[in-house]
């Protein structure tokens, strides 16, 4: 009886283990189906071309035409609901720095914004925990990336609102080989950075601050290691509104 009692014992701990490493190889494999993807259709149209239409009926008189700009974390950036206001989505997934500023004429100018709200940066800075021996230059293209985005807005007269790279959260089991202390780090060396390119008509928006616990790691607002859930979009959105309404007044 007791060897029966082992037996059944010893079989559902293998069929446990056997089920938890199929369930995490599916993990893995949808992971990696899905940066495959990503890799290939980037292949096909490297800044992202297609993505939106290259024409848009200009704004109207009565509103303000606000234009979201970035990557993902611009693209996932919930409207606030406001009037007067006209908001425009230009954010892709997954975009690098260089990627953004290779579209933005595409994308933006012909919107004719009169305030464009940008978010860029953290894909760069993941990538040094796959390349730490090119972390000063991925961290230098960044700053200057940001900067060439926030001259062209200029050039188009609008009203720039520069956020702060958002910061990261805790990486998964399964992003840890790919993952790094650093790249909170850089983050915090780019926002720095940002910090510097505050003008009259260049508003910084502190986003960085409002999210990051006292480590400097994303709050309960995450929805995975990078990005924001609604609940983070919309605390954002309070600052935001009121300083839309400081620009609007000015």
């Amino acid at each position: 009886m007791a060897s029966n009692k082992l037996f059944i014992l010893l079989t559902s701990l293998l069929l446990l283990m056997l089920g938890g490493s199929i369930a995490f190889n599916i993990l893995l494999f949808n992971q990696a189906k899905k940066y495959y993807l990503e890799v290939n259709e980037t292949r096909l149209d490297p800044s992202g071309l297609s993505h939106y239409p290259l024409n848009l009926k200009k704004a109207t008189d009565s509103k303000i035409r606000v234009v979201f700009f970035g990557d993902s974390r611009a693209e996932n950036w919930i409207s606030p609901k406001i009037s007067g206001y006209e908001f425009i989505n230009r954010g892709i997934s997954s975009q690098t720095s260089v990627q953004t500023v290779e579209r933005f004429r595409y994308h933006v100018n012909s919107l004719q914004p009169n305030i464009v709200i940008i978010q860029v940066g953290v894909n760069d800075l993941k990538t040094i925990a796959l390349f730490p021996e090119r972390r000063e230059s991925i961290v230098a293209n960044c700053r200057s990336n940001i900067k060439r985005i926030v001259d062209e807005s200029k050039n188009l007269g609008a009203v720039i609102v520069l956020t702060t790279i958002f910061p990261v959260g805790e990486a998964p089991l399964q992003r840890k080989p790919f993952w790094s202390d650093d790249i909170a780090k850089a983050v915090n060396e780019v926002n720095a950075y940002i910090a510097t390119l505050a003008e009259d008509k260049v508003i910084i928006f502190d986003a960085f601050s409002i999210l990051a616990d006292s480590q400097g790691m994303m709050l309960k607002y995450g929805s995975d290691e990078l990005h924001l859930n609604n609940q983070g979009y919309e605390i954002l959105n309070k600052e935001l509104v009121q300083l839309l309404d400081k620009i609007k007044s000015k």
